[in-house]
C-alpha cells in the first residue's frame, strides 16, 4: 500500500476493485470519481477509503448496465427517491431489450428451419399446400426476369422503411395472374417482402402499417422447389401450370417466387433453392 496513511495510489485501488486503471482515469476526467488528492509535482492520483464507497456503487451500477451520465446524477442527488427511480428507469429498458433480443431469436429459429427445410426438402416434386394468409409489404413495379433486383429490392425498402426487415430468404418477386395464364414468364408484376409476427411490431411501431401494406390471401397453392434462381423457372412454371390443367384447377392469383437459398448464403451456385407457388383453385 501507499506510504501515505490512509491513501491508496491509483495502481493499488485498480487491484483491489479489479478495475483498469483508465477507467480510473476516465472516471476522474468526465468528474465521476475525483481522486481525493493529487501530488502537484508527480501528477499521482491517490484514493482515500471514502472514495472506496463511490467506486464500489459505481461498479454495481455499471453491472446493472446503467449509464454513466445516470450515475453521475444520482451522486449529485443521492436520495432513495433517486435510486429508486434510475434502477425503476433501468428495469423498464432492459424489458425492452429483453423483447428486443427475443424478437432477434425469432427470426434467428426462422431462418435456421428456412435454411434446414430448403437444403433438405425434394427438389422438382410438385406439392399441393393449403397456405394461411401472409402479411406482406410490395413494389409494384415491371421488373424484367433478367434484371438484377438489388435495386428494386433498396426502393422496396425505402418505400416500407424496412431497413432491418429485409433479409435473407424473405424478399420475393411475383408474375402477374394473366402473364401466368398465357404462359409468358419474362417479366415480374411485383417485387415483395414476407412481413413476420416479429417484423409486424416493428412496422407498427413505425407507424408505417398503411395503405402499402397487404396480404397474400390465404389457399390452395400449387408448389415446386428446385436447385437454381429466377432465370430457371420458367420450366417449373410450366410443369405446374400442366399439373394444374391435368387435375381442372385454375390459377386464381399471380405467382409467389422466393429464392430461399442464394449468393446471400453460398457461393455454391449448385446449392441455390428457388420456390415456386401458384395460387389455385377448382374448375366448377
Amino acid at each position: 500500500m501507499s506510504e501515505m496513511k490512509d491513501l491508496f495510489t491509483i495502481g493499488e485501488v485498480s487491484k483491489l476493485f479489479h478495475t483498469n486503471i483508465r477507467t480510473l482515469r476516465y472516471y476522474d476526467s468526465i468528474g465521476l470519481l475525483k481522486p481525493t488528492m493529487v501530488d502537484e509535482q508527480t501528477g499521482y492520483r491517490y484514493y482515500s477509503t471514502k472514495d472506496f464507497e463511490r467506486l464500489n456503487t459505481i461498479k454495481y451500477l455499471r453491472t446493472l448496465d446503467m449509464p454513466l451520465d445516470s450515475i453521475a446524477l444520482f451522486f449529485e442527488n443521492k436520495e432513495i427517491s433517486v435510486m429508486k427511480e434510475l434502477l425503476e428507469n433501468q428495469k423498464e429498458l432492459i424489458q425492452n431489450r429483453i423483447q428486443e433480443l427475443c424478437r432477434v431469436e425469432t427470426k434467428i429459429d426462422s431462418r435456421l428451419t428456412q435454411i434446414t427445410e430448403a437444403e433438405c426438402a425434394p427438389k422438382g416434386q410438385i406439392t399441393v399446400k393449403e397456405i394461411e394468409k401472409r402479411r406482406v409489404a410490395v413494389l409494384r413495379k415491371n421488373i424484367a426476369v433478367t434484371d438484377d433486383l438489388e435495386l428494386p429490392i433498396r426502393e422496396l425498402e425505402r418505400l416500407h422503411h424496412l431497413e432491418h426487415i429485409i433479409f435473407l430468404g424473405k424478399v420475393g418477386v411475383s408474375i402477374a395472374r394473366e402473364k401466368l395464364i398465357k404462359r409468358e414468364f419474362t417479366s415480374f408484376s411485383s417485387i415483395f417482402v414476407l412481413v413476420e409476427p416479429s417484423d409486424e411490431v416493428q412496422l407498427q411501431e413505425r407507424a408505417c402499417a398503411d395503405k402499402k401494406d397487404t396480404f397474400l390471401e390465404a389457399g390452395i397453392y400449387l408448389t415446386i422447389r428446385f436447385q437454381g434462381t429466377h432465370t430457371q423457372a420458367p420450366s417449373y412454371y410450366k410443369q405446374l401450370l400442366s399439373y394444374a390443367d391435368e387435375r381442372h384447377y385454375h390459377v386464381c392469383g399471380d405467382s409467389v417466387e422466393i429464392t430461399l437459398i442464394d449468393a446471400g448464403l453460398t457461393n455454391d451456385v449448385s446449392s441455390y433453392v428457388t420456390e415456386l407457388q401458384i395460387p389455385v383453385k377448382y374448375d366448377v
